[in-house]
């Protein structure tokens, strides 16, 4: 395994600029490297019974640190998430405490998940050069069979998916990876392909849909009759060059959306 993991490092450094920085068609070794990047990260455990497939209900964080680099970080956090029926406190006369309360939703949220009680967001962190062979990853959890008609998210972002401000939205990150029952891996970027469809707000937060028509277009395309096996958020896009226009290494996403189900919170448990 750890010649193996060399290897992967070694193309990696060679291949993964062409993808991030001109957003171009990923490379057949990019494909097989993300590919190889899914076979390694093991699938969750779930409860039959309890979670029948075909149910999206949970986004799980984890990290894919084979080396132990610790530079990377996947969690859900407090108060980090798009704001949906939120409010906001109002200082009193004398600045001594709170005198009222106003409400308060993002723009670009206006709906979220309604189990979210604390305003949670799920961060994703890559530190330093792109070429370490680590990920910040998060699991979409009982997804398995059914066949897709939107993907999304929420990301923590003023403008557009192209600006430089903000969370970074990159072609390679953060990205779906959806393995259907054929056995292909599916790449769906930040902003390649474009999204069907982005909702930005004033304060900085932007609602990216990706429709029946956006799934298509995926690297290699998601008919509408494959049927899901696996969907995995992937962020590997660090603060060098390669992680550009922002070189930012860094993103905040809520409201995950698969067919038009959102989950917006998660286990608080980051290390």
């Amino acid at each position: 395994m750890a010649g193996f993991s060399l290897v992967l490092v070694t193309l990696t450094v060679i291949f993964w600029p062409t993808v991030v920085l001109h957003g171009q068609v990923p490379s057949s070794t990019f494909q097989q490297l993300n590919a190889a990047l899914m076979s390694l990260l093991p699938e969750p455990v779930i409860d039959l019974v309890a979670d029948p497939p075909g149910h999206f209900n949970a986004v799980k964080p984890q990290e894919f640190d084979p080396g132990r680099t610790n530079l990377v970080q996947a969690a859900w956090l407090n108060a980090i998430g798009c704001p949906t029926n939120a409010f906001i406190a109002l200082p009193n006369a004398t600045f001594t405490g709170v005198g009222g309360t106003m409400a308060f939703s993002d723009g670009a949220c206006p709906m979220g998940d309604p189990n979210d009680q604390h305003n949670e967001g799920l961060l994703l962190v890559k530190t330093g050069p792109t070429a370490n062979f680590a990920s910040a990853t998060a699991e979409l959890i009982n997804v398995k069979g059914i066949t897709l008609t939107e993907l999304g998210y929420d990301i923590r972002k003023l403008g557009t998916t192209g600006d430089p401000a903000g969370s970074h939205c990159g072609a390679g990150a953060p990205r779906f990876n959806v393995v259907t029952s054929d056995g292909t891996v599916h790449f769906l970027g930040c902003n390649s392909p474009p999204p069907t469809s982005q909702t930005p707000s004033t304060t900085g937060w932007i609602r990216l849909r990706w429709g029946a028509a956006g799934v298509i277009p995926a690297f290699p395309p998601i008919m509408a009759t494959d049927v899901v096996k696996r969907i995995v958020i992937v962020f590997d896009e660090g603060q060098d060059p390669s992680g550009g226009p922002d070189q930012f290494g860094a993103a905040i996403l809520d409201n995950i959306d698969v067919n038009g189900q959102m989950v917006g919170h998660g286990a608080t448990d980051a290390s």
